[in-house]
């Protein structure tokens, strides 16, 4: 509630602006005349926005055409007019419905043409009444009413005593927090001497709701009404006491900023002075600072260091180091982020466009942005894919960012030895600088961009820390939002981030690391899927590298065959590339010299520009016992090996060459050990083992060979070499072998098959347990093979060894006798 507002320049001019709050002015006497001989109708003046009390005079502004012509009638008769509020100041005609009941009867004081065209009358309230039905609506309203009696307060009553000088007391108390109510309103109150023109004068200046006064207009107990106001000013004065407390807070923080900023304009002059400052630069960091929405432990760091750098000289080496540590505070993009689009349909076609193939990889993708798009933000597993060198790992990483529309960075880690690469330096080393997460968050200027952490496999260890478990925090969803880099030494948010790792193996990783992350295999590409991504992506691509047309050089089907058969040999498509590089590149240098060559790629011209072919290992028969064709997984996807073993004279002695590793020694180890107890099982007794020396050879000994897998290749090997039976024609196994004879399963298996079809086998070998994953490889890549699932080493021999014996001029089994009787 307000009393008196603008009274001054009220009275000073006499104007109204149609909406303002009606202001009352100050009358000194309730009883300024009696009313008689009143008609039995009066004409009736609807107010919007104001309740007209007995004895108050107000002013108010004539608007609708009705009541202008109401006033001036009425002006120039008897001036008694009827005066009530309407219900809803928004209804322009009012009917009978639309007003208050309870209205007063009032006299027109004057009544003033503005300078603006307007009419202003100054009316007094004089009595209540009732209004009872509306005779007349035009020009003008008319109503018949019945008059309210007054009740007098007797003044001797002490309750009516309390709550009277209760009401007085508050409303002096309002007008003296209040600065903008003029002194003048507490002298009129302290004046009126009549209660009941005080209960009416402090209920018309009331700054209070037209439901409430109209309320207060229909009480006729003067002592009800008296409390009911004095509960309105109660809640005024709490009002007015808690505004001047702010005031008086917001005037002490005021002080004391401008007392701050002199005091700074002063030591800034101090320091151009002395020759001290950069303004510029600091200046700048501020600006900078103003726009960033970091945290508060963030904002004071940086207050704190910038307070130190004006006070620094910059011919100090610490100069450098706090504008280093700022500028990098000022350039991280702290809660800033890209929007994310997550149109699936969208996110497949660019996966579509910009990998062939590879299906599953791209369903699991898809799987796992939809996974986000439901869920709404990025806590989830961390992606690590896995695959062979070429196979397009670090560009699905790419794909995902232009899908979801956000910033792609790359971070190589491989052959990174220290920890301070991942987490920085501390500020305090001379040439100290943030971490590589953070450099690049800073470079992409987005605080969740598709972050690659390319080569995860490559990290490796050295004196100044280990930077793989420096990782653990950064691909740690629990952790990861409060990421802490020694030379920031602020927590910094990185959940947001969708990290993507990328290695070549998972041998070398961290275990912890690794149970941070959702594996995703990619496999070798099929001869198919290398032809097509050639067609599609290689051969275009290196033609507008060399700057030539589409049409001017055309790869056949069978060309890309021979060169992926015969000049490449990995999974992915990398080596491929670059032969296809060699021949445009030749090509082009004909079409330069005006030589015209052709535009088709023909078959003979390949050994002329890549020079001899080096075919891939092929089968190469059964005619020997004691050589088995094993299948192996390589970094560069699969391949065939041939283990061969042979049988001599000797004392027991087992001899293992090939540059074997020790798992593949313990596999040889284990299958002799098995074919010894289970000698009489292929007709052997059990005392040849101890009178011949067995030597098992994988060739190309010069190339490295472990693992598993070739455990029944061994077997079958050695029983073949003992027994002398041939091994089945176009044959080919993979699979590890236990003590008890079990085959178990073993993995690599689509590189291994595609292997085995590019090397011509038609029968392949595999533990039963593997056969779910020759059901996820495409049909159309394995047709012409054919699979056979065991369950223990005696069902390998009896599919992969033939019933008859070799025919060699010596007889083994002879051999074997004479060995036995010496």
């Amino acid at each position: 509630m307000s009393f008196f507002k603008d009274i001054d320049k009220m009275a000073l001019s006499g104007v109204m602006n149609d909406d303002a709050e009606m202001i009352p002015l100050i009358t000194s006497d309730e009883d300024d005349e009696e009313l008689t001989d009143l008609p039995d109708e009066l004409p009736l003046l609807p107010l919007r926005n104001t309740v007209l009390f007995p004895g108050v005079v107000i002013p108010i502004t004539v608007g609708r055409d009705k009541s202008i012509k109401l006033i001036g009638e009425a002006y120039k008769g008897n001036r008694i007019i009827g005066v009530t509020a309407q219900k809803d100041m928004n209804v322009e005609e009012p009917v009978f419905e639309d007003l208050h009941t309870t209205g007063t009867i009032a006299r027109i004081l004057k009544m003033l043409k503005m300078p603006d065209g307007s009419t202003t009358a100054i009316i007094q309230g004089k009595k209540r009444m009732r209004l009872e039905q509306l005779t007349q609506t035009e020009p003008f309203l008319k109503t018949k009413y019945t008059e309210l009696a007054e009740i007098k307060p007797d003044a001797k009553n002490d309750e009516f005593q309390a709550v009277f000088s209760a009401l007085k007391e508050s409303a002096l108390q309002i007008i003296e927090l209040s600065p903008e109510i003029p002194s003048e309103a507490a002298f009129a109150i302290k004046n009126i001497e009549s209660p009941s023109f005080l209960i009416n004068f402090v209920s018309g200046n009331m700054n209070a709701p037209v439901e409430e006064k109209q309320a207060i207009l229909e009480i006729t107990d003067p002592i009800e009404r008296a409390t009911q106001i004095l509960k309105s000013l109660q809640q005024d004065l709490q009002m007015q006491e808690l505004k001047n407390k702010i005031r008086s807070k917001v005037k002490v923080d005021i002080d004391k900023q401008q007392k701050e900023y002199f005091l700074h304009q002063q030591l800034r002059q101090i320091q151009e002075e002395l020759g001290t400052g950069t303004n510029k630069d600091i200046e700048e960091l501020k600006a900078k600072a103003e726009s960033k929405n970091w945290s508060g432990e963030a904002k004071e760091v940086f207050e704190k260091e910038i307070g130190k750098l004006e006070r620094t000289n910059p011919a100090s080496p610490e100069y450098s180091v706090i504008m280093n540590y700022l500028e990098l505070m000022t350039d991280l993009p702290w809660s800033e982020y890209s929007k994310d689009n997550f149109d699936l349909v969208r996110a497949k076609k660019i996966l579509d466009r910009d990998h062939f193939g590879i299906k599953k990889v791209k369903e699991r993708l898809l799987e796992y942005l939809a996974v986000l798009k439901l869920k709404g933000d990025m806590r989830s597993p961390i992606l690590c894919l896995v695959g062979p060198p070429g196979v397009g790992k670090t560009s699905l990483g790419k794909s995902v960012a232009e899908a979801l529309g956000r910033k792609y960075v790359r971070m190589a880690l491989g052959g990174m030895k220290d920890e301070s690469e991942i987490r920085g330096h501390r500020k305090t080393y001379i040439g100290a600088m943030p971490g590589r997460v953070l450099q690049n968050i800073k470079k992409v200027k987005t605080s969740n961009p598709v972050f690659i952490l390319d080569e995860l496999d490559k990290l490796g260890t050295g004196f100044h820390g280990d930077p793989s478990s420096a990782l653990l925090e950064v691909l740690d969803p629990e952790q990861n939002t409060t990421f802490h880099d020694n030379f920031l030494e602020v927590e910094y948010d990185l959940s947001k981030v969708l990290f993507i790792a990328t290695a070549n193996s998972l041998s070398t990783i961290q275990p912890a690391l690794l149970d941070r992350m959702e594996i995703i295999e990619l496999s070798g590409y099929s001869m198919e899927e290398k032809v097509e991504i050639a067609k599609r992506h290689l051969v275009p691509k290196q033609l507008k590298e060399h700057g030539l047309e589409k049409s001017r050089l055309s790869f056949s089907k069978k060309v890309l065959e021979f060169i992926i058969e015969n000049y490449t040999r990995e999974s992915g498509v990398r080596n491929l590339e670059r032969e296809i590089a060699r021949v445009i590149r030749n090509k082009a240098k004909a079409i330069a010299m005006d030589e015209n060559p052709s535009k088709q790629i023909e078959m003979d011209e390949l050994e002329t520009i890549l020079g001899p072919a080096h075919p891939k290992a092929k089968y190469i028969g059964n005619e020997y016992p004691g050589v088995v064709t094993g299948l192996a997984w390589t970094s560069v996807g699969g391949d065939i090996l041939y283990i061969e073993s042979s049988v001599t004279p000797g004392k027991g002695k087992l001899t293992l060459t090939g540059n074997l590793g020790d798992v593949m020694k313990e596999s040889a180890v284990i299958a002799l050990e098995y074919l010894k107890s289970r000698s009489q099982e292929f007709g052997l007794q059990y005392d040849v083992f101890s009178h011949t020396d067995v030597h098992v050879h994988v060739p190309e000994g010069a190339t490295p060979k472990d693992g598993p897998s070739a455990g029944i290749t061994m077997f079958t090997s050695l029983v073949s070499a003992y027994t002398q039976r041939k091994i089945k024609s176009q044959l080919a196994m993979t699979g590890e072998i236990t003590l008890r004879g079990e085959v178990l399963p073993v993995g690599g298996i689509k590189e291994k098959i595609l292997a085995a079809k590019r090397a011509g086998i038609k029968y392949v070998i595999l533990s039963e347990k593997n056969q779910k994953d020759v059901n996820e490889i495409e049909p159309e890549y394995i047709i012409g093979l054919e699979f056979h699932y065991v369950k223990n080493m005696s069902d390998v021999a009896s599919f992969a060894l033939l019933k008859e014996k070799v025919k060699n001029p010596r007889d083994f089994s002879q051999l074997i006798s004479k060995s036995n009787k010496n």
